[in-house]
């Protein structure tokens, strides 16, 4: 069985997120949802494969949780790879959601799309090298 740890954090934007030309704080207005974070462990490379998106173009991965999200909602993700010590920051967006008592036993939770940009980029290709052959693997995941 494969191993993934979610630990969910604060609500709070993570540290990186910069103050708005306006020179507002990067607080959110009073009422309005906080983006959560979310801390993905993958202890193993089956639970890597599991969760990887590889047909969104610029990646994502699969997000157990019974939390309601939106489509298109903001998702901070602090990911942690197989053998790897390093905590990877991802900004994506709610792309899927597998409701409860999906058909199939599917596990509830969200997808995440990574943002287009060099610093995920990265990210989706240690992902790949990590994954390594098992990408094109017929062994089913959790994702689509």
């Amino acid at each position: 069985m494969s191993e993934l740890t979610l630990k969910p954090m604060s609500s709070a934007p993570p540290p990186h997120a910069a103050a708005g030309a306006s020179g507002a704080s990067g607080t959110p207005a009073a009422g309005a949802p906080r983006p959560s974070v979310i801390q993905l462990v993958f202890k193993e490379k089956g639970a890597l494969y599991a969760a990887y998106i590889p047909i969104f173009s610029e990646g994502g991965v699969f997000v157990p949780t019974t939390r309601d999200y939106k489509l298109g909602e903001d998702i901070y993700l602090l990911m942690s790879m197989p053998e790897d010590p390093q905590r990877y920051p991802v900004a994506g967006k709610v792309a899927w959601i597998t409701p409860a008592n999906a058909p199939g036993g599917r596990t509830q939770g969200v997808g995440v799309r990574f943002p287009a940009d060099e610093k995920t980029r990265v990210i989706k290709l240690k992902i790949e090298e990590v994954l390594g052959t098992a990408i094109s693997s017929t062994k089913p995941t959790q994702t689509i």
